[in-house]
Parts: structure tokens; C-alpha cells; sequence
């Protein structure tokens, strides 16, 4: 590695900072996080094992908790809620460590919150790193800043510990959460995504859920008419929302391999045929979209579908839970998977996007790691899934917790559509995950795609000069999927 200027020292904690965005916040060398260089192969793996000065492991305490340290758990408080935190995983915690003392701290703006504390060195033991503000793990991890947590994984389940945690989860759990070949991501809900749409309206106008664009393009001129805006998304905040609709279109026409190359950063991927008829198909379907929606976040467009001022939205199946405070006795969520595009598409119009999704951390350097790996091994036991998604309105990747539990509309037409699905689910992506800076530029295309700046020839070019810049980039450490 070559540098221009400074020590490596200075170079990297400035690499670092842009990466997770502290640029701000640099003040001269004694500003940094770290000393080490984040090199192309890496920073070595943090150990998983419990913090220093820990309890003696056992069966009952595979990571050794030391019985009175204080834990201290920041969540994302998004379309989830906290409450599964506050009522479920928490106090589960305190009945198995009833001399610990558990502080919570819930935000919408996990960087801005967290990045200073990260510089300083004060992080807390549990994060759940999530929403439009989430810090760049790739980054954290490329600097040593997350815990690896192949223990937990490992561990025995509390609900049989024969069993190993990894055998109780959802397949593709584990592998969601990696980088550089190791899990240092937890990915706890399981999450459908679609369109989504009151189902008593659709009943009532005689309206049916769209299987093809043409069908898309002619139900959105229809809806025009009665004057509903036919799709809308929150250009804001939320741009991902539709990101992940033209990625699954792309994915549908040519197979998964071609997220994975996404992933991967295959040359010219983001210029493939299947990429940019998708992007031309959700173009076409910009066209109906109100333009002020650009400046809108997420809530204010999921109101407005409450009002039946939006009819078609694109997200995943914790909307119905995000919205319910909101909800009137008229509307009746449901979701329907994304259109096909030909008869000729790899994928049938039954697959969608399932995946373990809602990212989930443990920095490396927490004061009470232990506690921490502890804490997962709650939520990942079937009462703590159990409890999760009755307070979330959301699956997590536990097998089988949800057996049995009375569901909403909207949670069971992801769950019907699922099984519509059978084998056909589009695969995660990990590049959100290992490449925020891609991320990034993916949102802001993708406004300009979807509100006609740039044409779909344009935004694939666009994309693809940004991916070879990741690519080209000696400082971002560079991942790699097979499965």
C-alpha cells in the first residue's frame, strides 16, 4: 500500500473515518480509531471469546458471563419497534443475570449516535445496526472493530443444546452475515419482500395484483384514473425500498447468480441485458409516480397508502407492524410478489426476495463481550423468536418459532406467499453490508432512474463506473459469496 503523504497510521484512520463517515469528527492523529492498517487481505479476525475477567464456561454459560457486569444494548428503533427489546430480550437476560443491570438506548440514527463512541473507543456490548443512518460493517470490520461470531453459532441452543445454534436457523442465516469468510453479522429477521397494497380496496375497485409489467402498466393507468397515485416509494430516506424491487426483477430474469456477481463485483455486471430491462421496466412504472414523493421519507408515503392516496408500495414484511398505530379499519395490508417480466424470465412471477435481513453486531471491543454473545443466544431460543415476533409483527430465522402464533393479513400473505414460492426465492445481497459506498451511489441512482433524470441505459452505466471504482479501490477490503 503506497502513501501520499502522512504516516500509514494517519492514512488509514482517515480511510476509515470516510468509510463510516466520522470525516467530521477527525481532529489530527490522536482522532483515529485504530493504528493498524486496513490492508486488501483485512484486519485479523477479533476473538469471540468472552471479555477478560469473565466467569468459568459452562453448559449453562457457554461464554462465560461474569454475573453482575452491566450490558449495554442500542437498538434501531425502525419499523420493528424496541419493545421486543424492552419486554422479551432483556428481561430474559436479567431473569438468567439477575445481578446485571441491562441499559437500553434506542435511536433512529445509529452512526450519528454511535460513530463518536466508536472514535473514542466507548462502545457499547450490542447493537442492532440498522435503517437509513447504519454504519458501514465492511468498514468496522475491515478495522477490527467487530466481533467474529462464529462462537455463537456454535454455541448450544437453549432449546436443545445438542444442537448447535446454526442448526436451528433458517439456511443462508449464517452465510448472510459474512465477511471475509467469517460471520461477524447477525441477520435475525426473516424478511418477505413485495408490493404492497390494501387488499379491501383492491376487493372493492375489483382490482387484481399485478403477475406482469404489461399487467403492472395497465392496473397503474387504470388507478390513475380514480385518481389514487398508482406506486410510490419515499425518495428521502428510503430509496432501498426500490433498489431492491429492480434487483429482484434483474434476478428474476437471469437467476441469482447475478446478484451474486453484484456481490462479487463482476466486471460488468451492473451492464448485463437483465439488469438494464429491469431498470427500463421500473422506469415505465416511474412514470406513474408523484415527483414531490422524492422528498418525502418512508412514514409519510406509508400514511398517505393508509389514506388510499398510494395504492402500490414497495417494502418488506415488517410495513404492516411500522404502520399499525396508523392503520384504519379500511385498510387490510397484503403483498404480492414483483411482477415477471417475460415468459422467458429464469425465476416464475412466485419468487420473491426472502432473506435473513435486520443486522445485528457486537463490537470487538465491548466491555462485557460475553454478555453480549450471551444476549443473541437469547433472542436466537424459540421463546425469545417467539416473543420478537409478536411484539414486531415480524419472522425471525428461528425454525419453528412462529409455529402456532395467530397472524395479521399482511404477515400472513408473506407467509402464504412463501409457500407459493416453494424453491424459488431470490437470493440476499451483501454488498449493502460490505460496500456502503456502493450503497450509497445504488439510492442516489436510482432517484434519479426512478423520477426520470437518467435512463436505464444511464443508471446501469452509472452503477457499474461506481462498482469499478469499489473494485479498484486498494483500501476498501474486497469480499467475496459462492453460496
Amino acid at each position: 500500500m503506497s502513501y501520499a503523504g502522512g504516516t500509514p497510521k494517519d492514512i488509514t484512520r482517515r480511510q476509515m473515518l470516510r468509510r463510516i463517515g466520522l470525516t467530521a469528527l477527525v481532529a489530527g492523529p490522536a482522532g483515529g480509531l485504530l493504528s493498524a492498517c486496513a490492508t486488501s487481505g483485512g484486519a485479523p479476525a477479533a476473538s469471540a471469546a468472552p471479555s477478560a475477567g469473565g466467569a468459568a464456561t459452562s453448559a449453562a454459560n457457554p461464554f462465560g458471563v461474569k454475573a453482575d457486569a452491566p450490558l449495554e444494548v442500542v437498538i434501531f428503533k425502525g419499523g420493528l419497534g424496541d419493545s421486543y427489546a424492552t419486554d422479551v430480550h432483556e428481561p430474559m437476560y436479567t431473569k438468567e443475570f439477575p445481578k446485571a443491570s441491562v441499559k437500553h438506548v434506542a435511536t433512529q440514527q445509529i452512526a450519528q449516535t454511535l460513530q463518536p463512541r466508536f472514535a473514542s473507543g466507548d462502545v457499547p456490548d450490542f447493537i442492532a445496526n440498522s435503517g437509513s443512518d447504519l454504519m458501514d460493517n465492511g468498514a468496522l470490520q475491515s478495522e477490527g472493530q467487530l466481533l467474529d461470531l462464529t462462537a455463537l453459532f456454535d454455541a448450544p441452543s437453549i432449546d436443545d443444546p445438542a444442537k448447535k445454534i446454526r442448526d436451528t436457523l433458517i439456511p443462508g442465516t449464517v452465510e448472510s452475515g459474512q465477511i471475509a469468510g467469517k460471520p461477524y453479522i447477525l441477520n435475525y429477521v426473516s424478511s418477505g419482500y413485495g408490493l404492497w397494497y390494501n387488499g379491501k380496496l383492491f376487493q372493492e375497485k375489483g382490482w387484481t395484483p399485478p403477475k406482469t409489467f404489461d399487467e403492472f402498466t395497465a392496473l397503474c393507468e387504470t388507478i390513475k384514473k380514480a385518481g389514487i397515485t398508482p406506486y410510490a416509494y419515499a425518495g428521502k430516506n428510503a430509496a432501498y425500498y426500490q433498489y431492491w424491487m429492480i434487483l429482484i426483477t434483474a434476478a428474476k430474469i437471469e437467476g441469482n447468480q447475478l446478484l451474486m456477481d453484484v456481490d462479487n463485483l463482476v466486471d460488468g455486471v451492473w451492464t448485463r441485458d437483465a439488469m438494464k430491462k429491469s431498470a427500463a421496466a421500473w422506469a415505465a412504472i416511474g412514470k406513474f409516480m408523484d415527483k414531490s414523493y422524492e422528498g418525502l421519507i418512508h412514514t409519510e408515503v406509508q400514511t398517505r397508502q393508509n389514506q388510499d392516496k398510494v395504492a402500490l408500495y414497495p417494502s418488506g414484511s415488517w410495513l404492516e407492524n411500522e404502520q399499525k398505530s396508523n392503520t384504519p379499519e379500511s385498510f387490510e395490508y397484503a403483498m404480492t410478489p414483483t411482477p415477471s417480466l417475460t415468459p422467458a424470465d429464469k425465476m416464475p412471477f412466485e419468487a420473491i426476495r426472502s432473506a435473513a435481513g435486520e443486522p445485528y453486531i457486537i463490537p470487538a471491543k465491548a466491555k462485557n463481550t460475553a454478555g453480549a454473545l450471551e444476549y443473541a443466544r437469547i433472542m436466537l431460543s424459540k421463546e425469545g423468536a417467539k416473543g420478537f415476533t409478536e411484539k414486531s409483527g415480524s419472522l425471525t430465522v428461528v425454525t419453528g418459532a412462529a409455529d402456532g402464533l395467530p397472524l395479521s393479513p399482511g404477515l400472513k400473505s408473506v407467509n402464504d406467499a412463501l409457500k407459493a414460492a416453494g424453491a424459488n426465492i431470490v437470493t440476499y445481497s451483501s454488498f449493502e453490508n460490505w460496500y456502503k459506498e456502493l450503497e450509497t451511489e445504488l439510492r442516489k441512482q436510482t432517484n434519479s432512474l426512478m423520477f426520470g433524470r437518467i435512463s436505464a441505459d444511464e443508471f446501469c452505466a452509472n452503477m457499474q463506473k461506481k462498482a469499478d471504482s469499489v473494485k479498484s479501490d486498494s483500501s476498501i477490503t474486497k469480499q467475496n459469496r459462492t453460496v
